[in-house]
């Protein structure tokens, strides 16, 4: 959903994952509260993920005086791809676009990279943890069928899928690098920032004008390479859950 514009909808990948009547909404304001629960209430929904803007207090708190719970804070970084050159990438393992063979490895690499990754469905602690877990694999799979990415790219480890990055054009302008993993083996050898670097330029070739990226705010390891590869700080958004009693 649109960052700036207020939407809320029925979510069936939600409820297709936890069982569970949800829904979601973005852009959340302080007049629009009233109507995103009354939009629950309405059709029956049992869990909504609510996001808005962490520069607008008084959506927060309008959303915590209602039973809402803050989840996470998703930070999101910008980088330019025409005023400043992309870095060369100097890793030794190389990266390729993904080949039809390589998404159960891709597969394999989400699970084992976002096991108890914490962002805001592990939060909650009324979700499953294994169906938490379960979300982040079903992205990647997902991704690798072009549903929810456009282009997948891998890390190569000698034949082996070390790690992943899945990317979209949002516009014409802008494209996005949406989930990345690296198998845990094979930490600590520069794969992210090869991947970073990969995405950038599938980013450029297509015309984009700037990436953007995203994560929770507590995930300092990333946002560190993001820095040095030159990305700033572009703004940040709440998530909120609320649970709704059923009848």
């Amino acid at each position: 959903m649109p960052l700036d514009i207020y939407q809320i909808a029925l979510s069936p990948l939600d409820e297709d994952r936890f069982d569970i009547p949800s829904a979601r909404a973005s852009g959340v304001t302080i007049e629009r509260v009233p109507e995103m629960i009354a939009f629950c209430r309405e059709h029956g929904v049992t869990f909504l993920i609510a996001r808005s803007r962490a520069t607008d207090l008084n959506a927060a708190q309008a959303m915590e005086r209602q039973g809402f719970l803050l989840m996470d804070t998703l930070v999101y970084w910008t980088r330019s791809l025409r005023e400043s050159a992309i870095p060369p990438d100097t890793n030794d393992v190389p990266v390729r676009l993904m080949r039809s063979a390589d998404g159960e490895q891709v597969i394999a690499v989400a699970v084992e990279s976002f096991r108890d990754y914490f962002g805001h469905y592990h939060a909650d602690e009324r979700l499953e943890r294994t169906r938490c877990d379960a979300v982040y694999t079903s992205w990647a799979e997902k991704s690798c069928s072009r549903e929810m990415a456009d282009e997948v790219l891998v890390a190569d480890l000698k034949g082996s899928v070390a790690g992943f990055a899945t990317l979209r054009m949002d516009s014409s302008e802008e494209g996005e690098g949406v989930l990345f993993g690296v198998a845990p083996t094979a930490q600590g050898r520069g794969i992210y920032r090869s991947l970073m670097i990969r995405g950038m330029e599938w980013c450029a070739a297509r015309g984009a004008a700037r990436m953007v990226v995203s994560t929770q705010i507590t995930n300092t390891a990333v946002q560190k390479v993001w820095a040095r590869l030159g990305f700033e700080l572009s703004h940040a958004n709440y998530t909120f859950h609320r649970w709704f009693q059923t009848r």
